[in-house]
């Protein structure tokens, strides 16, 4: 069972390779035909599929936490589902099974500024076939999917109000994250240190500068989604 393992030796993954472009190809497919048959979708009744996703990605979230700890990977300090991906998947979950509009606008933003980072610049060690492969991509694409389901099929459109919304969740959800840091010794969202492979953030100052930076960066990519996704003709 190599492709449930826990060495990478024989997938190693490498950024766009054929199996990443695939990926990237599948998320421009699967949102161009969502939005292509958003009214066709808009006609039959979705809810038990909807529904059923849910339940698969509790499904294969709960399987990745079981790989972890049949490879010994599994750590206090890193597998608490705190990253904003993760709270994406989490919210993704929720939205499924509830259906609650203040979800979709928190979701609109972490999964398609997080979540969609994540896909094109992934950290991922394992490539095709393995489970953490497949795990990474689906919830991923996944999360990204189910919001363009719920802006273009449901209609659930963001208000100014959102972004305020998730300034307020975000703000609430920080310090409680830099304890939980503080007390397991990890670095959950990059709170507590820049990651040692360069990323963004290095362009963003020095810690603990490159917090607030990142949350001023996240606010205004925030504004440009609402400006894409808003009811046009409530907001003129």
């Amino acid at each position: 069972m190599e492709w449930f393992g826990g060495s990478y030796r024989e997938f190693n993954f490498e950024m766009f390779s054929v199996s990443h472009f695939v990926i990237i190809a599948l998320l421009f497919l699967g949102s161009v035909l969502i939005y292509i048959n958003r009214n066709r979708l808009k006609d039959r009744k979705w809810r038990k599929a909807e529904v059923a996703l849910g339940i698969s990605l509790i499904t294969i979230e709960v399987t990745y936490h079981i790989w972890m700890n049949v490879n010994d990977m599994w750590n206090v300090s890193h597998a608490i589902p705190l990253e904003l991906c993760s709270l994406s998947l989490i919210l993704s979950v929720l939205l499924l099974l509830t259906r609650k509009k203040i979800i979709h606008e928190i979701l609109l933003f972490t999964a398609l500024l997080g979540a969609s980072q994540a896909i094109f610049t992934p950290l991922l060690n394992f490539d095709f076939p393995h489970f953490r492969f497949f795990h990474f991509f689906y919830t991923h694409l996944m999360s990204i999917w189910v919001v363009f389901y719920f802006t273009w099929v449901v209609g659930y459109r963001p208000t100014i109000w959102s972004v305020v919304k998730l300034f307020i969740f975000l703000n609430v959800l920080l310090p409680i994250i830099m304890l939980i840091n503080k007390a397991v010794d990890g670095n959950y969202m990059f709170l507590s240190h820049k990651p040692q492979s360069r990323s963004l953030l290095d362009l963003l100052g020095p810690f603990p500068w490159y917090i607030l930076s990142l949350e001023f960066l996240l606010i205004t990519l925030s504004l440009i989604v609402w400006l894409i996704f808003r009811n046009k003709r409530q907001n003129g």
